[in-house]
């Protein structure tokens, strides 16, 4: 599996050499980077930028860039890759055929991870065809997140939108509490403090309990109390229930358009 090629070292990237190094999956010394705007001090000990004849060392081809730029920026990369080397995209939307087309052919996985692979608490939803491509896939991921394997590429929309983009969802709710928290009264401070405390804590009792979500909130609902008067209007009308498949959809359909 090793080296690693990096096709692209930001936000995504930087988060899966992070967690490798802290899980001790792969070290610096695996990765090869290619990014013109990244800082090599970032990646002590890696090959970062090198001459683009050494890529063709490399086993694994992570693909991180930016879905609208992929297409430039591996057309100068593919000519050097191996053969054999395997092609492994977190491109959201980009469809693993035309992937193994630009790369020659080569055998393709995608994967929708989230950010949380920097601290080892990602999830990695996994489409291959190919089995060999599936299983380097999995074990690039399975060291720093939660694997999901899908039976159809069509699925990574879904999963873009339930778990790669779920993220945002979550710190836009926590943003949007800490003000309402603060325009009930509370210190502006005191209303973040509490709000991510207390999304932090109920996420790891749901992790640790092993109960689910429904269970969980009715656990904290008393029947016509403070919680269930809320959850009357989160849960209402125009509520979670309405506002979460509308999102996904949105989201959804933008991944497709960006698989053109």
């Amino acid at each position: 599996m090793t080296p690693i090629l990096l096709l692209g070292a930001g936000r995504m990237g930087g988060a899966l050499a992070e967690g490798w190094r802290d899980a001790g999956a792969f070290s610096a010394a695996d990765l090869i980077i290619r990014d013109p705007n990244v800082d090599p001090a970032a990646f002590a000990g890696a090959r970062v930028n090198p001459p683009l004849e050494a890529l063709s060392a490399a086993k694994t081809v992570l693909l991180a860039v930016k879905p609208q730029i992929w297409r430039e920026a591996v057309k100068d990369v593919v000519p050097h890759l191996a053969p054999d080397a395997v092609i492994v995209s977190i491109a959201a939307g980009v469809r693993a055929a035309d992937i193994s087309e630009a790369f020659a052919g080569r055998r393709v996985a995608r994967v929708m991870p989230t950010t949380a692979v920097a601290i080892g608490r990602g999830a990695a939803s996994i489409y291959a065809e190919d089995a060999e491509a599936r299983a380097i896939a999995r074990a690039l991921f399975a060291p720093v997140a939660t694997v999901v394997e899908l039976a159809s590429e069509d699925l990574l929309h879904a999963a873009t939108a339930v778990s790669g983009s779920a993220p945002a969802y979550l710190y836009a709710f926590v943003e949007a509490l800490e003000a309402a928290g603060a325009a009930q009264g509370l210190d502006e401070a005191d209303s973040a403090k509490l709000a991510r405390a207390t999304i932090i804590g109920a996420a790891a009792l749901m992790e640790k309990g092993g109960e689910e979500p429904a269970e969980l909130r009715k656990q904290v609902t008393s029947p016509g109390g403070t919680t269930a008067a809320a959850l009357t209007v989160l849960m209402g009308e125009g509520g979670f229930g309405d506002l979460l498949p509308k999102a996904l959809d949105a989201c959804v359909n933008r991944s497709k358009e960006l698989g053109g």
